[in-house]
């Protein structure tokens, strides 16, 4: 949750290292919950909350019941597309697709505290321009075909490297298996944002640990 006093939106934004989880699309609560538990065992240093099946009701029950979790942990809770939820359940940050409004609206919303991510798609010019605009990290992809966005515009790797010049950590998105990690890591990656390979693991804890440990 923000942590007002303790840490900036720039310390925040610094420990986006390694894995960010992002939730499947679950109805079950006790589900999801057992398994982000299980992916923040495994070494996750972000949770992103989102869930396109949900209702208004699901979703505000689903993000408290993770808020609860991360609150105990050393990790972080981004809702997203949402603002108002985000500014609801006192998550740490705000993602927002390129139909989400703008960074300074969202702004508005969450205040001063939260951090807020953009996705980027292949598309350097919006990260530049997220980042004037005020935005804590971007996020390109998809780098790798995707099961959960199988149309999803592709990113090319140099993109990563260009990017070093934004600074603020770049998130890469789509795809993204312990296998392919380590690629992304060494073009300068600071986070890799995975869905299918953690969640949909038979074993979340160790598919997680898997991709951490390519991060150190």
């Amino acid at each position: 949750m923000p942590r007002a006093g303790i840490e900036s939106r720039r310390d925040l934004a610094r420990r986006l290292r390694g894995l960010y989880a992002v939730t499947p699309d679950l109805a079950d609560t006790a589900d999801l919950v057992a398994r982000v538990e299980a992916a923040v065992d495994g070494g996750a240093i972000a949770i992103q909350y989102r869930n396109k099946i949900a209702d208004a009701a699901l979703r505000q029950h689903q993000a408290r019941a993770l808020a609860r979790i991360v609150e105990k942990r050393d990790v972080l809770l981004v809702v997203n597309d949402d603002p108002a939820l985000c500014r609801e359940v006192g998550a740490d940050g705000v993602h927002l697709g390129e139909d989400d409004g703008t960074v300074a609206a969202a702004r508005r919303i969450v205040g001063p505290l939260c951090l807020i991510g953009v996705s980027c798609y292949d598309d350097f010019e919006r990260a530049r321009s997220a980042v004037a605009a005020g935005a804590d990290y971007v996020a390109f992809g998809s780098f790798f075909p995707s099961s959960v966005k199988p149309a999803a515009r592709r990113a090319d790797l140099s993109l990563l490297a260009r990017s070093a010049t934004l600074g603020v950590p770049v998130v890469a998105i789509g795809g993204i298996d312990a296998v392919n990690a380590g690629d992304l890591r060494r073009e300068g990656a600071h986070a890799v944002a995975v869905i299918s390979a953690v969640f949909d693991a038979q074993d979340v804890t160790a598919a997680a640990r898997t991709i951490a440990a390519v991060f150190g």
